[in-house]
């Protein structure tokens, strides 16, 4: 390889352009990357194929779309082979809008940028940090990062390699069986029983480590700095990060508590297409990402993993006490919980998970079974953008639910996805009655609700996203829960015993004063991303109500 960093390629037919072009994006990010400019899509061509042989990195391209013989466009599709994770922006003028929008599916287009782009601060460099952001956050350079050595289908090293992934730390996984794994356990004189093992790229290892060991080593916070907040939200999903940010950036000392890493069940989302503001979707780990980074530039404490046992109401503060011993006191508490998926009752699939059997959907589990059949339980939104997502590595998707069809459960732009692409198959009526398998999962069997009949599938993976239960076992004996365990809030509200401020609930708080519920948690939540947001970020403004009331 001949340079190490990655290349920026800009490509306009105009000279005059393409220098202002390449001196804008030399000013911004020539410490980071190599600015490169070709003279019209045919040499641009050229220049990809020449960094491809060499196997430089080609992180983003910023095209003219009007250009003679190869348009910004025809660009942009040869790229796809070569560099199929590079982000794409096309310069346009008014009228190539249409072209654009069409290139968002054609050819995977990020974003289009109108001309002229003056001042770049405002219209070029916002665009371009946050898919220079995203880019970083998938690439993946020659390793020199953490290893976890360990049987292919041990459930500690499943356990252990989900926390990394779902915290967005780097990390490769190799059996004992292979050069690296061997050495490796010579290094760290580990035995079989040692495993998994952990080997950090400064020599350091770990034998079988438990997560809050594993979560002080990569450099994760699982114990909050002070004793006393403005605000405490528990729970790291959609709800709790936009709680987080709005309460740091209003002033509020504030901390969010997560138990498994920022970013909740939507974090899990392979592709959330409906929010607002991304027309090509965007990655629920992805927007993980941007929204804890977000918070913690605006000053909010993020404390992970960690887990809260129970709250105390010791007015006016609630007292959370923590799995580890500690507790953490606050004035206003903000309950982002959550859900979970729930567990498939069926023989076999309890001791098959994380080989095989898994609740939610991600790009590693995906991988680990390419090309073989896979299997989706669930008609809801979630359980359709992981068929979707499936479909990028098996043609052999079929998503199983029990009633007639999605209607009543999928938005219906993902069942028109869904209808429009081969690989993935709808069985309804359909129910899993058992998983098979010796160390991993070899069959499913599948009960036909109308006849009753029993069929043996092969499957190499079974993904499970089915129903939500709140997470609220932790908060039960202290507010006032529905019957199916969501937080009561508002004007849902019975008349508490324990209520001694002398105003009825605000909007989205709980039976208890200064307790407020935000997101799938709470009983009645619309159950979207976008919902969740706003709730996060509402659930602060009555915090600082009630504030003003102590």
């Amino acid at each position: 390889m001949t340079d190490t960093k990655p290349a920026i390629l800009a490509v306009d037919d105009e000279p005059e352009v393409l220098r202002a072009v390449q001196r804008d994006l030399r000013a911004r990010y020539s410490g980071d990357y190599r600015i490169l400019g070709a003279t019209g899509g045919a040499e641009a061509q050229e220049t990809i194929d020449e960094l491809a042989a060499r196997g430089d990195y080609l992180a983003l391209i910023v095209a003219d779309q009007r250009m003679p013989q190869v348009t910004g466009v025809d660009l942009l599709r040869h790229s796809m082979t070569a560099y199929p994770t590079a982000k794409r922006t096309l310069l346009t003028a008014y009228a190539d809008t249409e072209a654009a929008i069409s290139a968002i599916n054609d050819v995977g287009l990020d974003h289009y940028i109108m001309k002229p782009w003056s001042p770049p601060e405002e219209l070029l460099f916002p665009v371009l940090d946050d898919l220079l952001d995203d880019w970083q956050a998938g690439f993946r350079p020659v390793f020199k990062g953490i290893r976890v050595v360990a049987q292919k289908w041990s459930k500690e090293a499943f356990g252990i390699r989900q926390f990394l992934a779902r915290n967005q730390v780097p990390y490769r996984s190799v059996t004992p069986e292979e050069d690296d794994g061997r050495a490796l356990m010579g290094a760290a004189s580990a035995e079989i029983a040692d495993l998994p093992l952990v080997c950090f790229p400064d020599g350091g290892h770990l034998k079988r480590p438990s997560e809050t060991e594993l979560a002080q080593e990569v450099g994760l916070h699982s114990q909050a700095t002070g004793t006393t907040y403005d605000v405490a939200i528990v729970g790291g999903g959609p709800a709790g990060l936009a709680a987080a940010v709005y309460g740091a950036s209003e002033g509020l000392s504030t901390v969010l508590i997560e138990s498994e890493a920022p970013g909740g069940q939507a974090g899990q989302s392979s592709l959330i297409e409906n929010y607002l503001g991304f027309p090509k979707g965007i990655g629920g780990a992805d927007l993980a990402r941007r929204a804890a980074s977000q918070a913690t530039r605006l000053g909010a404490e993020i404390v992970v993993p960690a887990t809260v046992e129970s709250v105390e109401r010791n007015d006016p503060y609630k007292v959370l006490h923590m799995a580890d011993g500690s507790n953490v006191a606050c004035k206003a508490l903000v309950v982002a919980s959550g859900v979970s998926y729930r567990k498939l009752e069926a023989d076999g699939v309890d001791s098959l998970v994380g080989a095989g059997v898994y609740y939610g959907a991600s790009t590693f589990e995906a991988g680990s079974h390419a090309d073989r059949p896979m299997f989706v339980v669930g008609g809801g939104n979630s359980a359709g953008q992981a068929a979707l997502f499936l479909s990028r590595f098996s043609d052999q998707v079929t998503i199983l639910i029990r009633r007639s069809d999605l209607s009543d459960t999928m938005s219906q732009y993902l069942i028109d996805n869904i209808d429009a692409t081969d690989s993935v198959t709808v069985r309804p009526r359909s129910q899993v009655v058992a998983a098979v398998g010796d160390s991993s999962l070899d069959q499913i069997h599948i009960s036909n609700l109308d006849t009753g009949d029993v069929t043996v599938e092969e499957a190499s993976a079974l993904f499970i996203l089915i129903g939500q239960a709140p997470k609220t076992d932790w908060i039960a004996d202290t507010v006032e829960l529905d019957d199916r365990g969501f937080l009561v809030t508002g004007d849902d509200v019975n008349s508490p015993d324990n209520w001694n401020v002398g105003r009825d609930p605000l909007p989205l708080e709980t039976s208890v004063p200064g307790i407020f519920g935000a997101g799938d948690v709470r009983h009645g939540s619309i159950r979207r991303v976008a919902g969740a947001t706003g709730e996060g970020a509402t659930a602060i403004r009555f915090v600082h109500q009630h504030l003003a009331d102590l």
